[in-house]
């Protein structure tokens, strides 16, 4: 598992860690890497349940303050998920939002509402979304006032040649959305684990930290 920065420039400064696709992997090598970043906050886009899913939002939440959303991997459980994670310091957000730092960050869960995705567009401020599937984003977030999508779910194509993933659950074979900045506005994980035993070839599983910054420039990667 390797751990990859993105830096973008908004109107404000803060650090998130995304985590994606955790699955069964060691908690213990995620929570070390995600320390090691020093985030602001830190952000789970969906699929993180397991066993022990519990006990790692609480190591999460330790670290910064910890954001949820609901993949698909959580919407068969989506009421039990909500009564346990109502036992931690975590935020839940289903197609729901809180404000941070003078941020919004928002939660586009599995099961959408469209109604709600509106009323978060028209928020003022920069707005961060959570959203667990990135094939969502050509359908009906790419043209919407959204300031930065945080998204997992490609487990970074499963096998990457020349760059590019060959297959993603809602996307297919020859993926456009599977690891990286898109537009300046979506970020792509390619996630921890899978939730089968399907081999990942040249595609190492990854925590990845954002780094918004207030400095005008291009995008930088570290």
């Amino acid at each position: 598992m390797r751990s990859k920065t993105y830096t973008l420039f908004a109107p404000i400064d803060l650090r998130v860690a995304l985590v994606a696709d955790l699955h069964n992997y060691p908690q213990e090598k995620v929570v070390q890497a995600v320390r090691n970043m020093r985030p602001d906050c830190i952000v789970m886009a969906g699929d993180y349940i397991s066993k022990t899913y519990l006990s790692f939002i609480r190591e999460m939440t330790k670290i910064a303050p910890t954001f949820l959303s609901i993949g698909n991997h959580e919407q068969a459980r989506r009421k039990k998920v909500h009564r346990a994670v109502k036992g931690t310091d975590a935020v839940l957000l289903d197609n729901a939002f809180v404000r941070f730092r003078g941020v919004y960050i928002g939660g586009l869960s599995t099961k959408y509402d469209l109604n709600w995705l509106e009323m978060f567009c028209a928020l003022p401020d920069y707005k961060v979304l959570i959203s667990h599937h990135p094939e969502y984003y050509p359908k009906f977030l790419k043209t919407r006032n959204i300031d930065l999508i945080l998204a997992g779910h490609a487990h970074g194509g499963q096998i990457r040649l020349f760059g590019r993933g060959l297959f993603a659950p809602g996307q297919g074979l020859f993926p456009k959305y599977t690891s990286g900045v898109y537009d300046n506005k979506l970020i792509v994980s390619r996630g921890i684990a899978n939730p089968v035993k399907i081999p990942r070839l040249f595609n190492e599983g990854e925590v990845v930290c954002v780094q918004l910054r207030k400095k005008e420039g291009r995008m930088g990667r570290q």
